[in-house]
């Protein structure tokens, strides 16, 4: 069997993931994971356009054209959209700039796969919930049982806190307040920690929670934990806002038009909170935005929906109900793939 001697590009990339990415910039694991994919799809293309193994690829074939090249693939035959191949593209950038760095002598090429530009993407329209929409989906929701108990704590401490899924994930019990005043400690990008407020529903509904399990408040593992006793995954998740928001349509026909996806808690609860007069720079505090300019996309509801909001005046469920108002030696590509 042709053995190979790792080249540049193989260090290279060993050292960006096993190094530079997890220890030198304290990424997390799901940044590390998607430039990852970016990687294996970029090498398997470089390798199918040379005619040649993925072992076989040196840093001199990372060129601005080939590059090129395949952020057009990932546009023409993946069906990839803008944002997507803007990050792709980001995290290549980044590792060339770790190369310049590492690898000196490449500088030039660096520079020129640097000046390759991101491409314009098209704004979405921000996707979130009515607030009845909300309500339907709570009230299909059998908190009887256990699993029942844990589906409402999660989509209402969504909602509650707005945060990113994989922070809510992350949650163990240790880092709930359930005595006033109620607050729960998520970790953002970047491994920045913040401080949430829960409202006393949503601190109920966790105590109540903790007591159909055998967690305690000091406990280190995750607090929402599937069948295997293992952390829920945002695939996990995805299933359970699309399971009751098929439940919920009975009392909400509206959302068969809406795609319920893990994201939409965290825009509803933005939006929401916009509708309720809380300022741009609160709300960018409150979901962890690193900048204003992200939280601004929510500030773009239309006139009608913001007229439409002034006069649905009131909570956003009722004092019974749960919701309150707003306040691992392989190849390189096989070693990526293990990741």
């Amino acid at each position: 069997m042709k053995s190979h001697t790792p080249n540049a590009l193989a260090s290279a990339l060993r050292a960006f993931f096993s190094e530079h990415m997890p220890s030198t910039r304290g990424l997390s694991p799901n940044t590390v994971q998607s430039y990852r994919d970016a990687f294996v799809l970029l090498l398997r293309f470089l390798a199918a356009r040379r005619g040649c193994e993925v072992v076989d690829l040196e840093l001199e074939h990372l060129t601005p054209e080939n590059l090129i090249a395949f952020l057009n693939h990932l546009e023409t035959d993946r069906q990839s959209g803008a944002s997507t191949r803007n990050a792709r593209l980001a995290a290549i950038h980044s590792f060339t700039r770790f190369v310049a760095l590492r690898h000196p002598e490449h500088l030039e090429l660096c520079q020129r796969l640097l000046a390759v530009p991101t491409k314009r993407a098209r704004l979405r329209a921000v996707e979130y919930l009515e607030a009845h929409e909300i309500r339907s989906m709570l009230s299909s929701v059998d908190d009887n049982t256990v699993d029942g108990c844990r589906d409402r704590a999660l989509l209402v401490t969504l909602f509650n806190t707005g945060a990113r899924v994989q922070e809510i994930l992350n949650v163990r019990p240790i880092d709930l307040q359930l005595d006033r005043p109620s607050q729960v400690r998520l970790q953002g990008k970047g491994r920045k920690e913040r401080l949430c407020p829960l409202w006393p529903q949503t601190a109920n509904l966790l105590r109540r929670f903790l007591d159909k399990t055998n967690l305690t408040m000091s406990s280190t593992e995750p607090l929402f934990r599937n069948h295997r006793g293992e952390a829920l995954t945002r695939f996990g998740v995805r299933y359970l806002l699309r399971k009751y928001a098929r439940l919920g349509l009975a009392g909400a026909p509206s959302l068969k038009k809406k795609n319920v996806h893990p994201h939409v808690l965290r825009h509803s609860a933005a939006v929401h909170m916009l509708q309720a007069g809380v300022d741009l720079v609160s709300i960018s505090h409150w979901l962890g935005h690193a900048c204003i300019e992200t939280t601004n996309r929510y500030a773009e509801i239309d006139l009608e929906t913001k007229r439409a909001a002034v006069t649905r005046a009131g909570p956003v469920v009722q004092e019974t109900e749960v919701l309150s108002a707003w306040r691992k030696d392989k190849s390189i590509l096989e070693w990526l793939e293990s990741l």
